[in-house]
């Protein structure tokens, strides 16, 4: 990345570890308790902004995913949930199919089309970095 695009300085996006540009914007002020004892918002929202010719790492987190789609599309590779990334489907977030869920423990990776894309991620439980992994 070379600086921060319009885009993301114009909302405050910050970069996120998984490649593009990153800012929560809300946070349930619901608390749920997790089978293991800890402690999440039910839900979480962000901005995710990725640039034309930029992608995320393979990466999953433990809680459902919900893609919803803003400005351009982004395409949605999916590698299963084993050890590491398997073969992937895909899935496009866009104005035609605006709403895309990612299961809890789902490999995945997003590429955009050939321009820049903004979309939303809504993560419940609430998302937090201990229950982010990038692939090894």
């Amino acid at each position: 990345m070379t600086g921060r695009p319009p885009l993301a300085e114009a909302l405050d996006l910050e970069p996120h570890p998984e490649g593009g540009w990153y800012r929560q914007t809300w946070v349930s002020p619901v608390s749920v308790t997790l089978d293991d004892g800890r402690v999440r918002p039910t839900a979480t929202l962000i901005y995710f902004l990725l640039p034309a010719g930029e992608c995320s790492a393979w990466h999953r987190v433990a809680s459902d995913e919900l893609w919803l789609a803003h400005a351009g599309a982004v395409t949605l590779e999916l590698g299963g949930s084993g050890e590491t990334p398997g073969r992937a489907t895909e899935e496009v977030v866009d104005a035609v199919t605006p709403q895309v869920l990612v299961p809890a423990g789902t490999w995945q990776r997003t590429l955009p089309d050939s321009r820049d894309a903004l979309v939303s991620c809504l993560v419940s439980p609430g998302f937090d970095f201990a229950d982010f992994e990038l692939a090894p």
